[in-house]
């Protein structure tokens, strides 16, 4: 655990610079507007050790797998978020030194992240080899007010020499993946060009043949006065460059003004993609600098009234908690339904940047309470555009009748993971995109969801289940054989309780689901049922099932058993492991970690976050108390669950805890793997545990329900969320629940089992004092 980054409520602050901390602080201050991201490079050279990182979204490359043996099923290939082009550089040679920071001496070297206004600023002192001086002040920002353009502010000022700056404002496309199976670099050049102070860099993938146009525009200020140069074009291998000298003495500032924009065939046709990035680029810089820059701290402004967390009196927590819903928002902004979330989003290439279950088990309640209703919709619309290749990855398997197993790993919808206990065994991600079509309904009264593309997601998904499960002859009862849960450090078992309770419930749904299109929109059922040609006589299949299926369960323990023979493990808790054999994955053989009861993350307890309602307070609190001191929360997406069942069972030290881990999973880089990238969907997670969690939000009967507590370190702390067309403000302190109705919409709402009306513009106080 590192705990290098100064605690501010608004701002992330690295004081000094540690080279050995570089690569874990390119993450943490990772750039992005949902279209592009950037890991925090430096503009200037580096020679010391760094992960380039310049992503764009939705442009990938299939990386042959690269496996020892092989598997009838497996896919041919990993889907990889690629490395782009660098658009950022900006070489600087003073007299023929270069100014690198593994060469130079370092003084008062400062990286600050203003979430605030959504921009990067780094300021530093260096010493050159041969004695010179200069101050850098450096400013960037990814747009999301214009998610094509980026922009850099760079500063630098002679200390204490006369002498002469050799520039050179470059676009490197020459880049490859550190994740490439193959050490092999997949962009082709296609072209490059020119044009007075800007030039234009288009690469294609290899295979997947995306195009990407990058133009940048230099300026240059000398004491604030603009300078005209003469520029020459350099041109290497994938690689263009501007290069001019500007002469300074001592005291003389030099500011260059960097913009640019990286735009996809995604988005324009190959042979329109210059020209449209040279409009774009024009465009950008007639604003100028200051102009984009005041564009971006309004969208910025707008993003944080709508979805900001405010904590007084536990800065650390501040901190964390803005930290983590300003990452989601640069990595996802919802308008794009080709688009989705990566674990790792723009800010590294582990995982390949692709799409996880975690987007809809985590990631969904987030932009459903954050956002416009339409950014969760199109994170369903990305499932739902992508169907017919879950129907085809489930052919793959041997399932036919249109039966849908949608990918554990994919970008464009074709499974891509690689690990047979994965690929064919993590099944229960096909639950989790049918809980969240559940969860959307629920939350945004949106049922005519159903009849326009959910139903057809959900028979899918219910037919998987059906050819899935197998009768058992000896126990009278449906069963699940060969599955891999939540809880990856259990591989090949059988009747994994989660996976099962999780398979009858989409069983369960799919009827419901098809009941309410029949009733509410009869000719788009008539025409589903020809489509998919379903009938009554399905369903009856279906109900034998959910009336039939077998679930583990300890009559010692009064517990449901996370699958059959998990209480054959030596039952050792995680306290009375030693402090050195951890982490497990690190530490451990993985035949020892398959061997022992201990836990990776929550698993039944997953169960337990999902279907809460259908269990009593007893049996959660049995259930949490076994399983919680078996688990080694060595997935990101652990703390977080356990942190909403333990506020709900009133353990506020244990909620609180589990808050602060996966709050600071990545600041304080608890498992020593920041470095690799930001865990952004369990950032996700860190919302839900305190709107969720501390302030017990749910949806229940088509209103908000609130069981709000204050954790003890805490003065107060109070947040906004849409709710079907209104919006409120929650604030919790020791003396009062004080809710706003921001919105011209009345609502129903429950606080602490009492109804009351909150008329539009309306505000509500409650006293503690009452509730107690």
């Amino acid at each position: 655990m590192k705990n290098y980054i100064k605690a501010h409520e608004w701002n992330i602050i690295e004081e000094g610079f540690d080279p050995h901390l570089n690569k874990i602080s390119e993450s943490i201050f990772s750039l992005g507007n949902g279209r592009v991201g950037q890991r925090a490079n430096f503009e200037e050279s580096y020679s010391g050790e760094t992960l380039q990182g310049n992503y764009v979204a939705g442009v990938y490359y299939p990386d042959k797998t690269r496996v020892g043996w092989w598997k009838n099923g497996y896919p041919e290939y990993f889907a990889k978020v690629l490395n782009a082009a660098n658009w950022i550089g900006i070489s600087i040679e003073i007299d023929g030194v270069a100014l690198d920071l593994a060469q130079a001496k370092v003084e008062d070297f400062s990286r600050v992240l203003h979430m605030k206004e959504g921009y990067l600023e780094r300021n530093f002192k260096a010493t050159l080899s041969n004695g010179y001086q200069v101050q850098v002040k450096a400013i960037r920002f990814c747009s999301i007010a214009d998610d094509e353009v980026g922009a850099i502010k760079y500063q630098i000022k002679a200390l204490n020499f006369d002498g002469e700056l050799n520039i050179k404002s470059y676009i490197d496309g020459d880049v490859k993946n550190q994740d490439s199976n193959y050490d092999e670099k997949f962009w082709d050049f296609v072209a490059d060009d020119e044009a007075d102070n800007s030039c234009f860099l288009t690469l294609r993938t290899k295979k997947s043949a995306f195009e990407v146009c990058t133009g940048a525009h230099i300026s240059v200020q000398k004491n604030g006065q603009k300078q005209e140069l003469a520029m020459q074009t350099i041109r290497q291998e994938k690689y263009i460059a501007q290069q001019f000298t500007v002469a300074v003495a001592k005291g003389d500032e030099i500011t260059f003004y960097k913009t640019a924009v990286n735009l996809s065939s995604q988005n324009y046709e190959p042979q329109q993609l210059l020209q449209a990035a040279k409009t774009a680029l024009n465009n950008a810089v007639a604003k100028g600098f200051e102009q984009l820059f005041a564009e971006q701290q309004q969208a910025w402004a707008k993003k944080w009234q709508e979805s900001d967390i405010i904590i007084e009196g536990d800065v650390a927590a501040q901190q964390a908690i803005r930290f983590n819903i300003y990452q989601l928002f640069q990595t996802y902004t919802g308008a794009d339904d080709r688009l989705n979330i990566g674990p790792k989003g723009f800010t590294g290439e582990k995982y390949g940047g692709s799409t996880y279950w975690d987007t809809e088990a985590y990631c969904v309640p987030f932009y459903l309470a954050t956002a416009p209703q339409q950014v969760s919709k199109n994170l369903l619309i990305y499932r739902y555009k992508q169907l017919d290749k879950a129907i085809e990855n489930a052919q793959k398997l041997g399932f036919t009748n249109g039966a849908a197993l949608y990918p554990m790993v994919t970008i464009n919808g074709e499974e891509c993971h690689n690990e047979w206990e994965i690929t064919f065994e993590e099944i229960h991600r096909n639950g989790a995109i049918a809980y969240a079509i559940f969860n959307y309904i629920r939350y945004t009264g949106d049922a005519n969801y159903l009849a326009e593309y959910g139903l057809e997601v959900l028979f899918g998904i219910a037919r998987f289940w059906k050819q899935r499960v197998n009768w058992s002859q000896a126990k009278s009862q449906y069963v699940m054989l060969g599955v891999t849960g939540p809880n990856e450090y259990e591989n090949n078992i059988n009747n994994n309780w989660y996976t099962n309770y999780l398979a009858v419930w989409c069983l369960k749904y799919a009827q419901e689901a098809a009941a309410w299109v029949q009733q509410n929109a009869p000719q788009r059922y008539q025409e589903l049922k020809s489509k998919l040609n379903f009938s009554t006589d399905e369903f009856a299949q279906w109900q034998h099932i959910v009336e039939h299926m077998y679930y583990p369960y300890s009559e010692e323990f009064g517990v449901y058993l996370q699958q059959d023979g998990y209480l054959d493990k030596e039952q050792i808790l995680v306290k009375d492991l030693p402090a050195a054999e951890r982490p497990l994955n690190q530490k451990w053989s993985w035949d020892r970690i398959l061997r022992s009861c201990f836990i990776k993350q929550a698993d039944v307890l997953q169960g337990f976050y999902f279907f809460e309602d259908d269990f009593d307070f007893d049996t959660h609190k049995r259930n949490f108390d076994f399983y919680e001191p078996r688990t080694v929360h060595e997935s990101s997406l652990s703390p977080c669950v356990h942190s909403i069942l333990a506020a709900k069972l009133h353990d506020e030290a244990r909620a609180y805890e589990f808050y602060l881990r996966t709050s600071r999973l990545d600041l304080d880089d608890y498992n020593n793997d920041t470095e690799d990238g930001l865990h952004i969907t369990s950032m996700a997670g860190t919302w839900m545990s305190v709107v969720e969690g501390f302030a017990g939000m749910r949806v229940r009967n088509d209103k908000l329900i609130f069981n709000p507590f204050l954790p003890q370190k805490w003065k107060s702390f109070s947040f906004t969320v849409g709710f079907r067309g209104a919006n409120i403000k929650l604030s919790i302190s020791k003396e009062e629940i004080h809710i706003v109705n921001l919105a011209q919409k009345g609502l129903s709402l429950q606080i602490h089992d009492k109804e009351y009306e909150l008329a539009a513009a309306e505000e509500l106080k409650i006293s503690n004092a009452v509730l107690a």
